[in-house]
């Protein structure tokens, strides 16, 4: 069985070769070359395997990138490469802690294909699973180009770009790169539409911990549509992602808490969740409705 074993990953290994110098000659001989790699890297975990032996194997991959005008077609079918690789753990550190390849899939961010932008993405979350790789992903100016993406709001995007922004923001200092490329605002307008809303609270709710965030989602009227989700949403995991931002922004603003009365005299969201949400959910309802208890009286401070 061994040498059957062996005798395969030999043919891989050949085969793999022949594949990375045909991605040298001409176009026509490049895209063929890639549209196979693409369909062996995704059927074939041995081929991704293989791809780590070698040092040389990336910058082959890659080259055809360097052209300044790369075929559409074979764009997609490189990044898309990159991105089946990149789920073999093996990989994952060497292609985060190499500079080239982060740089095109960045390239790629801003300006493939729908596909091509969105496996770009995908394989920026893919390999931001490793902590040090978020702070490499982080470093690279990427987040701002996963934001873009998420605002352009083409759907087969959107998710991965969203995906990837939470795994990058799972590290401290992304959070305050994240905000300063204006992650709020555009997480807030996709929510106004209904879209992806409980993946744009789980980092919503990991962007609360810092202070501008919260500061910014106090300007964008964040209050009104973080109670009415929690009214209509049937998760609960993001009703209690919902309270405990608008724990985090109440006690940072008072002003909030009037509008937050007004809500709780009208519809008693808050009470309603204190009463049956998760055992976090309650406790940070409760938390709020003591706080505006204990000021019955909010003056209009400016």
């Amino acid at each position: 069985v061994k040498d059957i074993d062996e005798a395969v990953t030999n043919a891989d290994r050949n085969h793999l070769n022949s594949l990375l110098r045909k991605l040298q000659l001409s176009v026509p001989d490049q895209k063929e070359a890639a549209k196979e790699l693409r369909l062996l890297t995704k059927r074939m975990p041995s081929i991704r395997t293989l791809v780590g032996e070698s040092s040389d194997t990336i910058p082959l991959l890659l080259s055809p990138l360097a052209a300044a005008s790369t075929d559409p077609d074979l764009h997609e079918d490189l990044i898309t490469t990159v991105l089946n690789l990149s789920i073999h753990d093996d990989n994952k550190k060497s292609f985060a802690e190499d500079p080239a390849l982060i740089s095109l899939l960045i390239d790629a961010l801003k300006c493939g294909t729908i596909q091509t932008r969105s496996n770009a993405a995908a394989a920026i979350f893919t390999l931001s699973a490793i902590d040090s790789n978020k702070h490499i992903i982080g470093e690279s100016g990427a987040i701002k180009h996963l934001l873009e993406l998420l605002d352009e709001g083409q759907p087969l995007a959107m998710k991965d770009a969203a995906s990837a922004i939470f795994n990058l923001c799972l590290v401290h200092e992304n959070k305050g790169r994240t905000v300063r490329d204006g992650a709020v605002r555009v997480i807030l307008n996709k929510m106004m539409d209904h879209i992806l809303v409980d993946e744009l609270l789980a980092i919503l709710a990991l962007l609360s911990s810092h202070p501008k965030a919260v500061e910014e989602m106090g300007d964008f009227d964040a209050v009104p549509l973080l109670l009415g989700v929690i009214r209509e949403s049937t998760s609960e995991r993001s009703k209690e992602n919902c309270v405990a931002i608008l724990y985090t922004i109440c006690f940072s603003d008072r002003t909030k808490l009037k509008e937050i009365r007004e809500e709780e005299k009208a519809n008693g969201t808050l009470t309603k969740l204190g009463k049956c949400g998760t055992s976090r959910a309650k406790r940070k309802a409760n938390g709020i409705l003591e706080r505006l208890n204990r000021s019955p009286s909010l003056t209009h401070t400016a």
